[in-house]
């Protein structure tokens, strides 16, 4: 494609609101497109894999342009590495791309560098999985996200969406194991697609999707999803339980449950009360109550950097240690929800066994009316993202 100077510009600024503004990714692109609405599908495409690309590789990129505040220079970098042919414009008469491509090789050895990772956060993965393991899951992660959905079954069948999507251009394919869903093979926008409107699918990841499959709910059974944000493995659970019996969700933050209340009406669900967490008297109120608590927790999100490549500069150590404090004061105090012979899942969207497994441990230390029943963890070098998952059971 043509590259137009207006582009790189706006790939600069672009990065300029994510690394001087601490804007997250997803919305400053949005902020440009709704800048540029002259932008065709191919401009746009180019700002948003450009920005993405940059992000997640930001280490790298500042290192070969020296500078981790020139972002123009830096997007220059990347059309070197990328082998992009761009204009013998005045922005790049200093730009020596046989130096940058053997500064390139010989970062090779430095791997924090050249897979683009802070170097507490490098030590950190070593230290919690072991160098191997963290090794291959760091540059998966450093991978662009499969687009996945998981087929509404209050709204059609697996069977039906494949046949309808047959007839676009967006091609799907089910994904083994992993019952309704599927994924595309080729990333297309599918929000604009008149099946999203009428709620047919969700798009939500391959692991996302077992966590709730992994509490297994019932028809009838009083359910909660006691941090349920926008309300994505919520929606999960009412089609389980066939929008019979009750699903209460909570969250602290009631624009999510706000947000949660529109996909529900889209998607069908009617089973599903929505309540903010104002207080320790909102989870008193259910103490004894629940059959089924999902406590998908908040955590360091390293098993979603796929999807979210940012997460990597926005996170240091005394931010995972606070959430760690916070996993183990939730899933304390709102486990008391669980009546007796009722079961919890806790889970997280993280890779860290101190997240993940250690909590669990810990837990059940201290409470000894709880049993452990199973657990799974799921790592990004399995195709998706990573994802822990721990199902207890109240036993007095």
């Amino acid at each position: 494609m043509k590259l137009y100077k207006n582009l790189v510009n706006s790939v600069a600024e672009t990065l300029q609101e994510i690394f001087v503004k601490n804007r997250y990714a997803d919305r400053a692109i949005e902020k440009v497109f709704k800048a540029n609405p002259q932008w065709g599908s191919r401009d746009r495409r180019f700002v948003a894999e450009a920005v993405y690309d940059i992000v997640r590789n930001f280490r790298l990129y500042s290192e070969l342009a020296q500078s981790q505040k020139n972002f123009w220079f830096i997007t220059a970098v990347w059309l070197v590495v990328k082998e992009i042919e761009f204009p013998d414009w005045q922005e790049f008469k200093d730009l020596d791309r046989e130096a940058i491509v053997k500064h390139k090789e010989s970062l090779k050895n430095n791997l924090a560098v050249y897979e683009s990772y802070p170097d507490w956060l490098w030590e950190l993965g070593i230290k919690e999985l072991g160098e191997e393991i963290w090794k291959k899951e760091a540059l998966i992660m450093n991978q662009q996200a499969q687009v996945v959905l998981r087929v509404n079954t209050l709204k059609t069948s697996t069977k039906k969406l494949l046949e309808e999507f047959a007839k676009t251009k967006i091609v799907l394919q089910e994904i083994p194991g992993i019952e309704n869903a599927v994924q595309l093979v080729k990333r297309e926008n599918v929000f604009q697609n008149s099946f999203f409107k009428q709620g047919w699918f969700e798009v939500q990841d391959a692991g996302s999707q077992i966590i709730s499959t992994f509490l297994d709910p019932k028809p009838n059974q009083f359910v909660i999803d006691a941090c349920a944000g926008a309300g994505g493995k919520s929606l999960h659970l009412a089609a389980l339980m066939n929008n019979k019996g009750k699903l209460v969700s909570l969250d602290v933050e009631g624009f999510k449950l706000e947000e949660l209340k529109k996909r529900a009406k889209r998607a069908g669900v009617f089973n599903v009360e929505t309540r903010v967490i104002e207080d320790s008297k909102t989870i008193k109120r259910l103490e004894g109550k629940a059959d089924k608590l999902l406590l998908d927790v908040p955590c360091s999100g390293l098993g979603v950097i796929k999807r979210n490549p940012d997460a990597k500069w926005k996170l240091s150590a005394e931010v995972i240690e606070r959430t760690k404090a916070l996993q183990q004061k939730i899933l304390f105090e709102y486990s008391d929800m669980v009546k007796v012979g009722g079961e919890l899942v806790y889970s997280t969207c993280s890779i860290l066994p101190s997240e993940n497994k250690e909590q669990v441990n810990t837990f059940l230390l201290n409470n000894v009316n709880f049993e452990f029943i199973k657990d799974k963890s799921i790592l990004p070098s399995e195709g998706f993202d990573g994802f822990y998952m721990a199902l207890l059971k109240r036993k007095s």
